[in-house]
């Protein structure tokens, strides 16, 4: 991996070669690149989230093991992935990628997938802060959270993340920043906290090899890969770092590293952090019945108290809207750049950037409202919730898969950027690519049973319908849907064997 010493304006230069005329404004530096993904990975928010998920879905060894296991494999996906992004850094990232490697088709299909993800992944985060908000409510004011006021809450959050984009990508820059050091020193303070405050702590054996499954199904090789969705949630996007190409100095060098470093540190931390929350687990079965309706903040009850519990849920709470932030920003630029090349209906509106602060304002409000959309069978559903982070990994995931496997494609024919894997990058591509593979296919089987209308999972059919829509807009205006290409001897060598 060799880095490239360049400036602002060799960036704008490289981003003109790739066809675009700079339209935003290049306001971040490296580590602004590396902190988007990290906050939008946000171990703060996925792996607290989940946790219930996971204490129901295996417990403590497949959450602890998953996690070791998930988070080398998504290293790899990572790395894979950098390198393409190295090549073609642009806000429209997985999609761009696709389109320069294999064509239209490649590029358009990718791009929808890339976006339900996104979206998908607003949904999930805000919507998971919103109950964490319901659980300090409930420890400051004995408030009981219910569907609809959790959603309210929901929206509320969804409005304040419009509003700071907003301002522009300074703000988001400067907010990404503080996430950084907001979630490193959280964990160390809530696993410092409940390594020293509590007088019991489970013991190693069982924080490592304690099995639970309280899905309903029978088979535990089953349960335990489902409970890897705890893991493979908590490290989605990544991507940002690319879709923020365009604001990014260095890019071709900076956004593939944003992306690697995301992942690596969030590894480390969030198995620290999740080692840590199990350790102090005082009772299981309290844990998961907690009036406050999040696990989490039952452990830091039991373990600290009401005061410590309700700081330490601050700070998982401020943790968790830095990263709804940073993942409403990544999504608006992935609106911006798809609809900057005609794929959306309303292209003409979704494009259009602010003079004043340089973002994609209608891009911004449509992220958040199809993310309310995306939650509204929260209102209804126990389950929803495992569904929505369903959805935004098995739209993130195979998104990330598609460029990989174009590069292999191309072989010798792929020109690598400035940051590149050199000979280890074809196995790294072909481990990436069967993993994705593998977890597509897991995150559309059911999470409960028995399978009825309040346990169905419904993430594989906002799959489908989001392709089935794709395809269906692609006959009726793909023809408006124009990225700039390569010369047509370049294009038509690459797209041989495409359908």
């Amino acid at each position: 991996m060799f880095p490239a010493h360049t400036t602002p304006s060799a960036d704008e230069e490289q981003l003109r070669r790739l066809g675009y005329e700079p339209r935003l404004t290049r306001r971040m530096g490296e580590f602004g690149n590396f902190a988007i993904s990290f906050s939008v990975i946000s171990i703060l928010s996925g792996c607290m989230t989940l946790f219930a998920f996971g204490l129901n879905t295996g417990g403590p060894a497949v959450m602890l093991l998953g996690w070791i296991g998930v988070g080398f494999m998504v290293l790899l996906v990572g790395m894979a992935l950098a390198e393409v992004t190295s090549a073609y850094p642009t806000s429209g990232a997985l999609y761009f990628m696709a389109h320069r490697l294999g064509g239209p088709r490649w590029g358009w299909f990718t791009g929808w997938l890339n976006l339900l993800g996104l979206v998908g992944g607003i949904a999930g985060i805000d919507y998971g802060a919103a109950s964490f908000v319901g659980a300090f409510l409930n420890l400051q004011w004995g408030y009981s959270p219910t569907p609809g006021s959790l959603f309210g809450i929901f929206l509320a959050i969804l409005v304040l993340h419009a509003t700071l984009n907003l301002r522009g990508v300074r703000v988001v820059s400067l907010l990404n920043g503080i996430s950084v050091w907001w979630h490193i020193g959280g964990v160390a303070l809530i696993v410092g906290a409940l390594t020293l405050v509590p007088s019991h702590h489970q013991d190693t054996t069982w924080v490592f090899s304690h099995f639970v499954n309280n899905t309903g199904w029978s088979n535990p090789i089953y349960v335990s890969a489902l409970g890897l969705l705890l893991a493979q949630y908590t490290f989605s996007g990544y991507d940002a770092s690319a879709h923020m190409s365009e604001e990014t100095t260095k890019a071709s060098v900076s956004a593939a590293r944003g992306i690697v470093r995301s992942i690596w540190v969030s590894w480390i931390a969030g198995f620290v952090l999740l080692a840590g929350m199990l350790y102090a687990v005082q009772d299981y079965d309290g844990v998961l019945a907690s009036a406050t309706g999040a696990a989490p903040a039952q452990i830091f009850l039991d373990a600290l108290g009401l005061t410590g519990a309700k700081v330490l849920l601050a700070v998982v709470i401020l943790a968790q809207l830095f990263c709804g932030n940073a993942e409403t920003a990544a999504a608006s630029r992935m609106v911006f750049a798809f609809s900057r090349d005609g794929a959306l209906p309303g292209s003409g509106l979704w494009s259009r950037v602010s003079e004043r602060t340089g973002t994609p304002v209608a891009g911004v409000w449509l992220s958040v409202t199809v993310a309310a959309v995306l939650a509204l069978p929260a209102l209804w559903s126990p389950v929803a919730y495992g569904a929505v982070t369903a959805i935004n990994v098995l739209g993130m995931t195979p998104a990330y898969a598609v460029p990989v496997y174009l590069r292999l494609r191309a072989g010798s024919r792929f020109q690598a950027g400035p940051w590149h894997l050199g000979r280890w990058s074809r196995p790294v591509g072909v481990v990436a690519v069967c993993w994705v593979a593998v977890v597509t296919l897991l995150f559309c089987l059911p999470q409960a049973y028995p399978v009825t209308g309040d346990t169905f999972n419904y993430a594989p059919v906002a799959l489908g319908v989001a392709l089935v829509g794709a395809w269906a807009w692609w006959r009726t205006a793909g023809r408006t849907y124009n990225p700039p290409v390569q010369s047509n001897a370049e294009l038509a060598e690459l797209t041989i064997g495409v359908v």
